[in-house]
């Protein structure tokens, strides 16, 4: 969510103090974490870990382990003998599927003497998630050469926040919550909502500790020389009272099989860069972790700690980004959507039948309207973009049978582009939100003041974004297909027509000839906002504009005061907004990037391809576990030093760890043509630091193929290594 920021000056007998007052749903930046934090994900529990393993035990992080939205444990902290171990390092698995800390002790005294020297003891804390319980095994062993005799505790706590409280919003009233033992080896938690909802967590521990209370557990150990030891943990999600967790080992290797078996048709990809290959491994890993099993298939959730739920607009996009390599996601994300597609309309919620979802929430404020994002549709785009998905997707498979369940959906997603979505009935799909509560902006870029004027002034009234008049082009020339499949050809040509002619109602208000780029966006009043922005860029993804103006969008993008070095910012330099930390004015998110690379390969524009390409995947190197965030700021690259983070993105993001997947697929020009069951490079180029690409498992209908492609200079190669069924694969060069 972004931040809506109105400043007061007050003036006072001494000097004027300048008050902000940040919107709902703004998330704070109060201070650096005092630790670095690791996320773990499965399904809809999610959990928040420093680097010690801990939870809540040093300031600046969102810790806790959470569940639809609430958080079930806030405090679970290691001591040794009531002080902190030390930390030796800590690694997430390649896959993502559990967190492993070292830790030793410190110098621990008693009465003034030390009683244990430092690095003596070895403590290995294991973490995974798996069907709603965080299991944890502490293992010990004593490498000193004489007996070691220590206390190690677990102190812990919850508040049953909801995870809007956790960002910061702040509530009058609160539910009532208790601790009691259940047993020697067991604590449980319970909360009582003002929703009415009831909520635990418990607590086992195995063996059973020599004290427990309600908010600490206690082990003796008498180590001697060499010997081993080890403990468990588990904290459960509302779970009911009979529950008992599976036995460590066994749940920790079913979660690893599930998580391999969740990637099994995806195509896999090799290069000849290393690096690269370590993006793309973390990427793959991500992305399996973000997604959840729900009733409709398996969906990408938005990300981690802030949007692990369902968000329509991220869904959509990812299962694009990922179309090429795994359509199977798309197929989850359309049902879902279809599934909860608004069919009356609800002002606090943004509903209107036909609209769909932008995001979900299960918690406490969620079920009280206190927020109203229990299901809320305050997104222009995700509709229209739901129809171009659905229209993509059965161009990439031929799944006629998910065509035919998903028509009523397309269908009713096309009456509110046509009718609610266009209230002053002008050709252009427009939003302005229709209660207090909800977004003020409800494109992708919904900061408070991320849609101004050339002066700086915020857009008012019905807006209408540039980017989101070509997702409706391209979602209508989509749905056009798909109604001839179905054998609807008056729908067909009905909607073809209507895409070419919203092209050109486009053309006439949206070109400023003295900027050579598309307004942003054109406000209430029909005055185009005339800002140099990335949304242009994605038009040409739509392919809706002309050809000779999308290359001079495409030349606009390239320049200094868009492209930094590490990526194209979202708001050129010299903007009125302009600013390079902030979250849409000038800072630099991947997958922006990657729907314009896509718009480039569209175009021809190959070689702007490979720089965007380049340019990200450098920015990878420096990231933290090689993981592309879901921005960072828009600084200009220097000689030598890395990109500046932004403080509070999320990591993993889906949309940004499918864009490494995008910018391949910009690279290489991937189509599918499934009616002549055939695959085509069109007009395929590897950046410089890629001599080699191999894809395996390529899938088109029943068949597949394993794929070689070679860098020469600025043509690319391609040779068939293997291929089962029968699949044509070809390379199209054309100007």
């Amino acid at each position: 969510m972004a931040a809506e920021i109105v400043t007061q000056v007050v003036a006072t007998s001494r000097t004027s103090e300048t008050f902000v007052a940040e919107q709902a749903f703004y998330i704070p930046m109060t201070g650096p974490a005092a630790r670095p934090r690791r996320s773990l994900k499965h399904d809809d529990t999610f959990i928040v870990l420093d680097s010690h393993g801990d939870i809540g035990a040093s300031a600046g992080g969102p810790d806790g382990l959470f569940n639809h939205d609430t958080r079930y444990l806030a405090r679970l902290e290691l001591v040794l003998d009531d002080v902190q171990p030390l930390l030796l390092g800590s690694n997430l698995r390649d896959d993502n599927s559990a967190l492993t800390v070292d830790l030793t002790n410190p110098d621990v005294y008693r009465q003034g003497r030390i009683v244990l020297p430092k690095d003596v003891l070895h403590i290995v804390r294991t973490i995974f998630l798996w069907h709603g319980t965080a299991y944890q095994r502490v293992g010990l062993q004593n490498h000193g050469d004489y007996p070691a005799s220590f206390d190690l505790t677990f102190l812990f706590d919850n508040d049953f926040a909801d995870l809007f409280e956790v960002r910061g919003e702040k509530r009058a009233r609160r539910g009532v919550g208790s601790a009691k033992l259940l047993s020697p080896s067991d604590v449980i938690f319970e909360y009582r909502g003002l929703d009415g909802a009831g909520r635990c967590t418990a607590l086992h521990f195995d063996p059973r500790p020599t004290r427990l209370a309600v908010n600490s557990a206690t082990y003796h150990f008498e180590l001697g020389p060499q010997q081993t030891s080890s403990l468990f943990v588990a904290a459960s999600c509302n779970k009911p009272m009979s529950f008992r967790p599976a036995r460590f080992f066994p749940a920790l290797l079913a979660h690893r099989r599930e998580m391999r078996c969740s990637t099994a048709s995806a195509a896999s990809i090799e290069t000849s860069n290393d690096i690269f290959n370590e993006v793309l491994c973390q990427a793959m890993a991500d992305l399996n972790m973000l997604m959840t099993e729900t009733p409709q298939g398996r969906y990408p959730y938005a990300g981690i700690p802030w949007y692990s739920t369902t968000f329509g607009r991220d869904g959509i996009i990812t299962a694009l980004q990922m179309l090429w390599i795994d359509p199977r996601v798309a197929r989850g994300v359309l049902r879902r959507l279809a599934h909860y597609q608004a069919h009356a309309t609800d002002p606090l919620a943004d509903a209107e039948p036909g609209k769909v979802l932008h995001e979900m929430r299960g918690g406490e404020m969620a079920a009280l309207r206190e927020v109203p994002f229990a299901q809320y549709y305050g997104s222009v785009d995700a509709t229209p973009l739901f129809v171009l998905l659905a229209g993509l997707y059965v161009e990439r498979t031929g799944d006629e049978e998910t065509l035919t369940e998903l028509w009523p959906a397309i269908e009713l997603a096309l009456r509110w582009i046509d009718g609610a979505g266009d209230p002053d009935g002008d050709g252009f799909v427009e939003y302005l939100r229709a209660s207090e509560q909800g977004l003020a902006n409800q494109g992708w870029k919904d900061s408070y003041d991320a849609i101004f004027h050339a002066d700086g002034k915020l857009a008012e009234g019905h807006i209408a974004l540039a980017e989101v008049q070509g997702y409706v082009f391209a979602a209508k020339r989509m749905a056009a297909r798909c109604a001839l499949r179905l054998g609807r050809r008056e729908v067909a040509q009905k909607l073809e027509l209507e895409a070419l002619r919203l092209a050109e109602r486009f053309e006439e208000a949206f070109w400023c000839e003295d900027l050579g780029t598309y307004a942003l966006a054109l406000d209430g009043n029909k005055r185009p906002c005339k800002v140099r922005s990335s949304n242009a860029g994605q038009l040409l993804f739509s392919g809706m504009v002309r050809d000779d103006r999308a290359r001079r969008v495409a030349a606009d993008l390239m320049r200094p005061y868009f492209f930094t070095g590490w990526g194209i910012r979202t708001i050129a330099l010299g903007e009125s907004r302009y600013n390079p930390m902030s979250y849409h004015n000038g800072s630099i998110w991947p997958h922006d990037n990657a729907l314009i690379a896509l718009g480039l390969a569209r175009y021809g524009l190959k070689h702007s391809v490979e720089q965007v390409f380049k340019g990200l995947f450098d920015a990878a190197t420096y990231m933290d576990l090689r993981r592309l965030p879901e921005l960072f700021c828009g600084f200009r690259r220097e000689r030598s030093r890395g990109p500046t983070l932004y403080p509070v993105a999320c990591a993993p993001q889906a949309w940004a760890s499918a864009t490494p997947f995008t910018l391949l697929e910009a690279a290489l020009g991937i189509e599918f043509d499934v009616d002549r069951n055939e695959i085509r490079l069109r007009n395929p180029r590897l950046p410089t630091f890629l001599n080699e690409v191999i894809l395996r498992e390529l899938r088109l209908g029943p068949s597949s193929v394993d794929l070689h492609m070679r860098r020469h200079g600025e043509d690319v190669s391609m040779e068939v290594l293997r291929r089962r069924g029968q699949i044509q694969v070809s390379i199209v060069l054309a100007h």
